[in-house]
């Protein structure tokens, strides 16, 4: 327990509210390009969503996220920072400050934090993007299902977090927090691996060599580059996992990830990628980076780039 730091945890913490603050209006957007219908590109469904439900209709569901996702990034930020010092200190019984890090180390830490991460976040990301969704125009010509959308004064299928736990709970069972969790897995691990190793190597090649840690440019200048490695890679599985969860506030339309993947291939071909990456992606996920990253250095102590 001599390598634990607490301080790992509340720097995480304070970034992960600052993101949410900044970010839960472009989720809304990213949520509702990924997994809605009638929105043509991000500009289009701005629009769209201010135009029938104002400005309030970007924070649908930010109470959930705001107290949840703190704690989530404090997890996975304080998790892949103390196994990262683990794995040094086992290796070397007595590893040197600014010893040069091993990029197995960084490789297992980031991995356990992605799985991590999927035990935490996947109910935190379903009870967000059903809340984000469940006003959104629906339609499935195939099933003769008439466009419905949850109109003003009209009841929604939710009424807040706490209903829709309770709601998935009573009609999914336990399990149902968890929809999703495997495409979730499969965004997380590879994407916490492709985000934390460029950011430290990243950040340790912008810093010279007589500086003890990075400035504040290099972590945004690092940061920025290290969200658009992970999230240009991540975004594809994100798309799935997001109609995964979205799934099943009318109807259940997927039976599963990989036939999430063949319905999203067969009614938008290979162009689903490509445009999972240009639209999915919620705008300025790059600066959120940043954001979290610097949060989470300036707030702790000692330095997080020392073993």
């Amino acid at each position: 327990m001599g390598n634990f730091q607490l301080e790992d945890f509340v720097a995480g913490w304070i970034g992960g509210a600052a993101s949410v603050i900044v970010g839960h209006p472009l989720d809304t957007v990213k949520a509702r390009l990924q997994a809605g219908t009638g929105y043509g590109s991000t500009l289009r469904c701005i629009r769209t969503v201010y135009r029938r439900e104002s400005v309030f209709g970007f924070f649908k569901g930010m109470a959930f996220p705001l107290t949840s996702i703190a704690v989530y990034n404090s997890v996975v930020f304080g998790v892949f920072s103390n196994t990262q010092r683990f794995l040094s200190h086992h290796r070397c019984q007595e590893p040197e400050a600014g010893s040069p890090r091993v990029l197995s180390d960084l490789l297992l830490a980031s991995m356990v934090a992605g799985v991590v991460s999927v035990g935490l976040g996947a109910p935190v990301d379903l009870i967000k993007i059903r809340l984000q969704m469940q006003t959104q125009p629906f339609r499935e010509a195939n099933l003769g299902l008439k466009p419905r959308v949850a109109a003003l004064g009209e009841q929604p299928a939710y009424q807040g977090p706490v209903h829709c736990i309770i709601t998935i709970v009573r009609t999914e069972g336990l399990a149902g927090l968890y929809r999703g969790a495997s495409a979730m897995l499969l965004r997380d691990v590879p994407g916490y691996c492709l985000y934390f190793i460029p950011y430290l190597f990243l950040s340790d090649w912008i810093t010279p060599e007589a500086h003890t840690g990075p400035s504040t440019c290099a972590v945004w200048l690092a940061g920025g580059m290290a969200g658009a490695i992970s999230w240009g890679t991540a975004t594809p599985m994100d798309v799935v996992k997001s109609r995964l969860q979205a799934d099943g506030v009318y109807i259940n339309k997927y039976k599963g990830v990989l036939d999430c993947i063949s319905q999203s291939y067969q009614k938008e071909g290979l162009k689903v990628s490509p445009t999972a990456v240009m639209q999915g992606k919620y705008p300025g996920v790059e600066l959120l980076d940043c954001m979290v990253v610097l949060f989470f250095i300036f707030f702790e102590e000692p330095p997080y780039y020392f073993p």
